[in-house]
C-alpha cells in the first residue's frame, strides 16, 4: 500500500451535514476498497485565491490516507463527478 493525500474544497453552499456527508462518502470508498484512512483535517471556510464555479470561498478537507494506485484512480473519478466539489488535488506523499 502507497502513501497518499487528497485535498479538496466543497461549495460554501452546503449545510454542515451535507458537508459531513460527503467526507464520509470519501471515507467509505477508501475503505471499501481495502485502504486505510489515518487523518481527516477539516478547515473552516476560506477564501479562494481565484472564482470556481462561481465561487468566492469553500471549505477545505485534506485526508492522509493508505491505498493501492487503483484505489487513487477511482478516487479521482468519483470526485470529478461530484458536482458540489469544486476542486481536489491527490498526490502521493513521500513514505519517510
Amino acid at each position: 500500500m502507497r502513501p497518499y493525500e487528497v485535498m479538496y474544497i466543497l461549495q460554501p453552499t452546503l449545510s454542515a451535514e451535507e458537508q459531513t456527508a460527503l467526507v464520509d462518502r470519501f471515507n467509505d470508498l477508501i475503505t471499501s476498497m481495502g485502504g486505510t484512512v489515518e487523518k481527516v483535517d477539516r478547515w473552516e471556510r476560506r477564501q479562494l485565491a481565484y472564482e470556481i464555479k462561481r465561487c468566492r470561498d469553500g471549505y477545505y478537507v485534506v485526508v492522509e490516507f493508505q491505498g493501492d494506485p487503483a484505489l487513487e484512480t477511482e478516487m479521482d473519478r468519483q470526485m470529478k463527478l461530484t458536482e458540489p466539489l469544486l476542486r481536489h488535488m491527490i498526490v502521493r506523499r513521500d513514505e519517510h
